[in-house]
């Protein structure tokens, strides 16, 4: 296994395509529009991304009256989210809840060691509380992945949710695994579900916001 300390997962870095820092640097001044006004804010990959395209039609009935602020991008590991987190993003932010969907890619880009993802999983997670000390923060099991339950990657997959769930303390740390709501009842996914086996279609970002619903709904009390 990697030294966890040098791990690429627990490393910052910048991403250097032209879109994913002009994406940053409009997502600062979106921040600034809201006079770092957000009492929901998501942090994530491109399964989170896609709530401002695929998924826009749920997030307005669910979230846009939540004072909502989505930062996910498309293709970010565990590193690159710990970048961001450490360069401007959720500066002089209070949100009431934090959502975090993130390691999807560590697994799929690097295929690295279940052990390495958790540990990237767990350095985003201390960098929130550290950032976002009155934030509560629900920590979102990696969704499935591959057709099969027998699959590598779903395997693998797995065995990071199984470590890091350990993470939650129930107090400002929350899980919640809601992988099953997009299984058939032998571990199937369907293509209907993700075409790719890993990105929602835009029917399926209302089974997720039905699925969040209710632990989304308590926690920003």
């Amino acid at each position: 296994m990697t030294d966890l300390k040098k791990a690429l997962s627990v490393t910052p870095v910048a991403r250097t395509e032209p879109w994913w820092q002009e994406r940053h640097l409009q997502k600062l001044d979106e921040k600034k529009a809201f006079n770092d006004d957000v009492d929901l804010l998501f942090l994530g990959d491109s399964i989170t991304h896609s709530w401002e395209d695929t998924g826009a039609a749920t997030w307005n009935k669910y979230y846009a009256h939540l004072k909502p602020m989505n930062l996910g991008y498309s293709g970010d590991c565990t590193e690159h989210l710990l970048w961001r987190l450490q360069n401007g993003e959720i500066d002089n932010l209070a949100p009431k809840l934090t959502v975090i969907l993130i390691g999807t890619n560590n697994a799929g880009h690097r295929v690295e060691s279940p052990e390495d993802t958790a540990a990237g999983v767990k350095a985003v997670l201390d960098e929130v509380r550290s950032r976002l000390p009155n934030s509560k923060i629900l920590l979102l099991a990696t969704f499935p992945r591959s057709k099969s339950k027998n699959a590598p990657m779903r395997k693998r997959v797995n065995a990071i949710n199984d470590l890091v769930q350990h993470f939650a303390d129930n107090k400002n740390v929350f899980w919640l695994n809601i992988g099953q709501v997009f299984l058939t009842e032998d571990g199937t996914v369907l293509d209907t579900v993700m075409p790719d086996f890993l990105h929602l279609t835009s029917e399926q970002y209302q089974v997720w916001a039905e699925a969040m619903q209710s632990t989304i709904t308590r926690l920003m009390r």
